[in-house]
């Protein structure tokens, strides 16, 4: 019976984490923290237009509000910050898709560890600030590139996500804190029942 119960909550608790992709509209009035990780790497040329016009369509024009936050990680040979700004008006998503046009790629490894690792500690210090939501994508370009970011120190940062794929790359919609919060919601639900 207990398990069911844990079953329940963690499926509660993994739904609110990964909301889904709201219109700006319908959404929420918390701000929002976006954290953005794109490739990188060389396999990034082949895909980058279309990846360029998929985050603008699905999460510039349709997530972003004006008072959001966002932070583009460049996930290169090293992972780096190309773009931290908060969201206002026309000409704040202009630049995000400037800086989306003229990312800079190269070599074949993508740091998507680092970038993770970074964006987790920012997530830890704000832990308790329940008064802004966060939500993390990643894109790689290719399984390639991806990959030993699974099997690296940072793999138990990729364990919650979702997945949306294209036939030449993958936005995965990471929720990297979400183990703790399913365990500490789990926990407080057990003891109200004593």
């Amino acid at each position: 019976m207990r398990l069911i119960i844990l079953r329940r909550i963690f499926i509660a608790v993994s739904l609110l984490a990964f909301l889904p992709l709201l219109n700006a509209q319908d959404r929420r009035t918390i701000p929002l923290d976006m954290y953005l990780i794109i490739d990188g790497s060389s396999a990034m040329e082949h895909s980058r237009n279309e990846i360029a016009a998929w985050i603008n369509e699905q999460v510039v024009n349709r997530i972003l509000m004006d008072g959001d936050r966002i932070t583009i990680w460049a996930a290169g040979t090293s992972a780096r910050v190309i773009h931290s700004a908060t969201v206002s008006g026309d000409a704040g998503r202009r630049e995000i898709a400037e800086r989306l046009r003229t990312l800079e790629t190269g070599g074949q490894a993508a740091d998507f560890s680092g970038a993770m690792t970074n964006v987790a500690s920012s997530l830890t210090q704000r832990a308790g600030d329940r008064s802004r939501l966060s939500y993390t994508v990643l894109i790689a370009a290719s399984a390639e590139s991806l990959q030993p970011a699974f099997s690296g120190n940072a793999q138990h940062l990729f364990r919650w996500f979702r997945s949306e794929q294209s036939s030449r790359w993958q936005a995965l919609v990471m929720a990297p804190g979400i183990g703790t919060r399913v365990q500490q919601a789990a926990a407080a639900y057990m003891a109200s029942q004593r």
